[in-house]
């Protein structure tokens, strides 16, 4: 079906219309939902809680832009709602400069690896260094958006994200040392 007539239909209130976008897209949002809050049984409350959002804000949606990126903005600010309800971020330092830098690795090491694993790694950082990372590196926030999302400061993102960084390619190199010891 085309997205525009199932938009409409949504708009008008149309049960069939809200069950297809729920069908079509609820897959794709709970990952978006897991990948900042890493429980599934949590990810799952906020998917069900963000499309409650998308239906009864569908009638602001213009038109212009993609809708799939407006849909997807949605789910993440109803996760990001959840993470400063819970005060996911207390305990964040601030840092004057980060004394972390990370080392880009060679990407051809991950090619083995599975998307699955990247995910599982992903949501097994610390809350507070998953957050910022799949705002910069999944989301493509900068860091200017994710200091006013989040009411840290600069420096704190980029030290975090840096921190999220090096710890996810800690836990792929480790991924893939295990992986070799098993091939022998």
């Amino acid at each position: 079906m085309e997205e525009r007539l199932l938009i409409e239909g949504c708009k008008k209130g149309e049960s069939w219309a809200q069950k297809l976008m729920y069908e079509l897209y609820a897959p794709v949002m709970m990952g978006v939902c897991l990948r900042y809050v890493g429980n599934r049984q949590t990810a799952c409350d906020l998917m069900h809680d963000g499309f409650v959002k998308l239906f009864s804000k569908i009638d602001t949606y213009s038109g212009t832009g993609s809708f799939k990126g407006w849909m997807r903005k949605i789910f993440v600010n109803t996760a990001l709602e959840h993470l400063r309800h819970k005060d996911v971020l207390r305990g964040s330092v601030e840092i004057e400069k980060s004394d972390h830098e990370c080392v880009e690795p060679d990407v051809s090491l991950f090619e083995p690896l599975s998307a699955e694993c990247l995910f599982a790694c992903i949501t097994q950082l610390p809350n507070k260094y998953r957050v910022v990372f799949n705002l910069r590196a999944i989301e493509k926030y900068s860091y200017h958006e994710i200091v006013k999302e989040l009411k840290i400061s600069e420096n704190t993102v980029r030290s975090q994200y840096a921190r999220a960084r090096q710890l996810l390619q800690k836990m792929l190199m480790d991924k893939i040392d295990n992986s070799d010891e098993r091939r022998f």
